[in-house]
């Protein structure tokens, strides 16, 4: 957070009205704290057991785009080469790899990890691997070759230019990348349709999960948990899954479900079941003036 106060003045470096070398170095050191985030990343999916489904094709699209966007990143940084980058469609293309790229890339991870607890639907694998490839060659295609522009001059914000110039061929290879880009959201279209129609035959737990909310039901109810299962450390749901008997210390073959089946008694009721929990809290709200009242 410190040095994002300052990091942004990488922007002005050629209005000539900041300190060069004070805004490149914290420009470079932003670098050390995203790098840490970069390796966080990788060493949590280091040595798992990865199963490469949709939602982690994006987390991956994801992390590549955002180290590309990085590294141009530090480009900027240098004073030097970014007198020569200024307003040009390097920085076009450095800023869609950050702020574009990433976002999306993450949004439709997330989407596709959550629908089934959202919806008790999954989303089909098979459409979600053409979304996520369509997707990913339109995106690097459309922005990866707008660095080439800026390396060769092109300004940012001009529409039209001369042949002469020689922006046509990587302009022309950035169109077709982004009617890629734009067809990748046919299949997810699709995807989402062909969910919807179809009954709800999702389980808890579809993704084989750790946490507290994938022990509730896909959709949950409107309290969100009807059930508090026995929670023994920081990954609940796990902790199930490998219960046997009152330890879980041996591998047993029950999911969340059964294992709540299996030893009730564990687990504690938090909410009666109830159509309209929201209007029993009414009532309750209601009657209490009434008997505080009787017993004045």
């Amino acid at each position: 957070s410190a040095l994002s106060t300052s990091v942004w003045a990488h922007h002005m470096f050629v209005t000539g009205k900041v300190v060069l070398p004070f805004f490149a170095a914290t420009s470079f050191l932003i670098a050390v704290p995203t790098g840490v985030k970069v390796f966080n990343w990788i060493g949590t999916m280091w040595g798992g057991s990865l199963r490469f489904d949709p939602p982690m094709l994006f987390a991956i699209g994801f992390l590549v785009t955002f180290v590309g966007g990085g590294l141009t990143g530090v480009m900027l940084a240098s004073p030097t080469l970014d007198f020569h980058l200024s307003d040009t469609y390097f920085v076009v293309a450095h800023l869609h790899y950050v702020m574009g790229g990433t976002v999306i890339f993450a949004l439709f991870a997330a989407i596709y990890f959550w629908w089934p607890k959202v919806t008790g639907r999954m989303l089909s694998k098979g459409l979600g691997q053409i979304h996520f490839v369509l997707m990913l060659i339109g995106f690097h295609m459309t922005f990866l070759f707008m660095h080439l522009l800026g390396r060769d001059g092109m300004p940012r914000r001009v529409a039209d230019y001369e042949p002469v110039d020689g922006f046509e061929r990587w302009n022309f290879v950035a169109s077709i990348g982004m009617v890629v880009l734009t067809a990748s959201i046919i299949p997810f279209g699709m995807n989402v349709v062909r969910s919807l129609r179809s009954p709800p035959t999702v389980g808890a737990d579809p993704w084989e999960a750790n946490s507290l909310e994938w022990a509730t039901s896909s959709p949950p109810p409107v309290h969100n948990f009807e059930w508090l299962p026995p929670i023994r450390s920081e990954r609940p749901v796990f902790d199930l899954r490998w219960i046997n008997h009152a330890d879980v210390t041996a591998v047993g073959t029950t999911d969340a479900w059964g294992a709540r089946e299996e030893h009730d008694e564990r687990w504690l009721p938090l909410h009666p079941s109830s159509p309209e929990p929201e209007r029993e809290g009414h009532d309750v709200t209601e009657q209490g003036p009434s008997t505080n009242g009787d017993r004045g």
